[in-house]
């Protein structure tokens, strides 16, 4: 019976794993020639997001997503010297004018600055904004959201174990269930900063929030 149990568990957790889901909706300016857009810096990760890992990765999964539209990115460990040199405030990016502001000293035509309200229990909210440095214009904005059901992942994983461990070694199943959940639990909140169903997530994201920015890659030619 114990055994059986486990292999329910286990059963509910692939379960759950497998349903994270994503939205998203984004606009841009009509009539813009994106084209004229060589090169974006991304001047501020912002929001609900503390570490510098988790900054740092964010700006490299919105890069190569765009990288495929065409676009090329400005280093951000540049970026952040140089808005360290100027002496820009974080406050003064979270502005359309003081991003704006910072990538004329980047030497860019425009920049882009992603906002994260939401980010906690496997769930998160995103926003981007591609800013025209000369005008301070927006010219792209994108919202996203994803839910990775990681609190029900790390809470089913952690009887999925246990139950496992008392149906080979025997002893009280529930006492070791009640403990082993609610260590797992405890576990999974201190444990990754960014777990990799979450990064799965993010990635879908930011691919379904970029998805109407304009492509630099020219377009095959369909013929008859």
């Amino acid at each position: 019976m114990r055994t059986v149990w486990a292999g329910v568990l286990l059963t509910m957790v692939a379960a759950a794993a497998g349903c994270g889901t994503t939205n998203a909706d984004s606009q841009a300016v009509a009539g813009y020639d994106f084209g004229r857009i060589d090169k974006i810096a991304i001047v501020e990760v912002g929001g609900r997001i503390y570490n510098e890992a988790v900054k740092n990765k964010i700006s490299d999964l919105f890069t190569m997503e765009l990288m495929r539209k065409g676009y090329m990115f400005i280093e951000r460990q540049r970026i952040k010297a140089l808005i360290k040199e100027q002496e820009f405030q974080a406050s003064d990016l979270t502005t359309k004018e003081g991003a704006a502001r910072a990538g004329q000293f980047l030497n860019v035509p425009a920049v882009m600055t992603i906002e994260i309200p939401r980010y906690s229990g496997g769930k998160m909210d995103m926003s981007a904004k591609l800013i025209d440095v000369e005008t301070g214009a927006i010219l792209w904005i994108g919202n996203g959201t994803g839910n990775t059901n990681r609190g029900l992942t790390t809470f089913l994983g952690a009887a999925a174990g246990v139950a496992l461990g008392a149906a080979v070694g025997g002893g009280d199943i529930e006492d070791r269930v009640i403990g082993g959940v609610l260590g797992g639990v405890a576990g999974g909140a201190a444990g990754n900063i960014l777990a990799p169903e979450e990064e799965a997530l993010v990635k879908k994201v930011i691919a379904k929030v970029v998805e109407s920015l304009p492509s630099r890659v020219a377009q095959p030619v369909q013929t008859k």
